[in-house]
């Protein structure tokens, strides 16, 4: 298969001017960047998260399954369908996505991959559907590969290691990280809402180290407005 480095190039610099203004109200309606399926440990079918992707309107979205893109492949066939059969409709934009387990200060943590070359060489480790070891867990390693295939690394709900996210971030940055998923629900309340005490911290930091802000509901559950 071609890679086409073109494509993504273009697809990775239309997201970084999407999460240039990601605020508290971008989520969940406008845009959201963190989403489970079947193909990882979500219950929502790809075919039914994109209708309700369609319902609600969302501009732009990426599905983040666990070192994993079935899930992204099956709604890029539902979505190409449907744009066939909705010619005059507004289409969202559907980046790749994948969220891999990594080392960060002798902690896990879970770095979100966007936009990035699903051909590419380096991302092929992480997306075998389990978690690296060795120096690939490593997260310093993990973000260059995503780089690598041409894609955006985020730290994903950084208040909710055992490690403080004082310390993460500052670390995450370090290592290249690109961005910190800012705006989060951590006490999963309904409606969706992100939490303000940790997202100020996130944004603050965000802000101090030239990180971009990202947001999702990272659903896992059958409402793409609700985590669980």
């Amino acid at each position: 298969m071609v890679v086409n480095f073109a494509q993504t190039s273009a697809s990775t610099e239309l997201l970084k001017q999407v999460f240039q203004r990601i605020d508290a109200h971008s989520c969940p309606k406008l845009f959201n960047f963190h989403m489970h399926t079947v193909h990882s440990d979500g219950r929502l079918q790809p075919s039914v998260l994109m209708e309700q992707a369609i319902a609600i309107g969302l501009q732009g979205f990426a599905i983040t399954d666990h070192h994993c893109i079935d899930g992204y492949q099956a709604a890029r066939v539902w979505l190409e369908d449907w744009q066939r059969n909705n010619s005059n409709a507004s289409i969202p934009h559907l980046w790749t996505g994948a969220e891999i387990n990594a080392n960060l200060l002798d902690n896990e943590v879970h770095i979100l991959a966007y936009a990035f070359e699903i051909e590419h060489p380096s991302i092929k480790p992480y997306l075998q559907r389990k978690p690296t070891t060795g120096q690939e867990y490593q997260a310093i390693n993990v973000i260059a590969a995503i780089h690598d295939a041409g894609g955006l690394a985020v730290l994903a709900h950084p208040a909710r290691y055992r490690r403080s996210h004082l310390d993460l971030i500052p670390a995450a940055a370090k290592n290249g990280i690109d961005g910190v998923e800012t705006f989060y629900a951590y006490n999963n309340p309904s409606p969706w809402r992100p939490s303000a005490l940790e997202s100020q911290q996130v944004q603050k930091l965000a802000g101090e180290y030239g990180l971009f802000n990202t947001c999702g509901t990272d659903t896992h559950g059958l409402n793409l407005l609700q985590r669980l």
